[in-house]
């Protein structure tokens, strides 16, 4: 892999893997990543193994907005904090979003897409 690429990946790993709202299972597969890199593995194979485990926990508008909407919804984000996922949910999907924007999502997605596993999202 080459080094921009590398250092393109290593930034958004380190993304998501500080972001709050990045689960278990994501955190796990950013630090095997890490783990990889910093043994001196195969970038790519463990680039591919990374984007193979990300694309599994893909958070689709429609599922955020449902959840944002929801009791649950309601008391992680706070009943305002709720309204504005909604409202600022629906208004990317209406542009043509597909996925989650958060702080975990957005840079899983950009990975997904710049290595040609997924087409771009629209971010607003």
């Amino acid at each position: 892999m080459e080094k921009e690429l590398l250092d393109y990946t290593t930034a958004k790993v380190d993304e998501i893997y500080a972001a709050p709202s990045a689960s278990a299972d994501t955190k796990k597969a950013a630090q095997a990543w890490k783990d990889a890199i910093a043994k001196g593995e195969d970038a790519d194979a463990a680039t591919n193994a990374f984007l193979d485990a990300i694309s599994e926990h893909q958070t689709t508008i429609d599922s955020l907005i449902a959840f944002a909407g929801s009791d649950t919804g309601k008391q992680v984000f706070g009943e305002e904090g709720a309204k504005q996922m909604v409202e600022h949910s629906q208004a990317r999907k209406k542009a043509g979003a597909r996925f989650c924007d958060c702080a975990a999502c957005r840079p899983c997605h950009e990975l997904l897409a710049k290595f040609g596993r997924e087409e771009p999202d629209v971010y607003l």
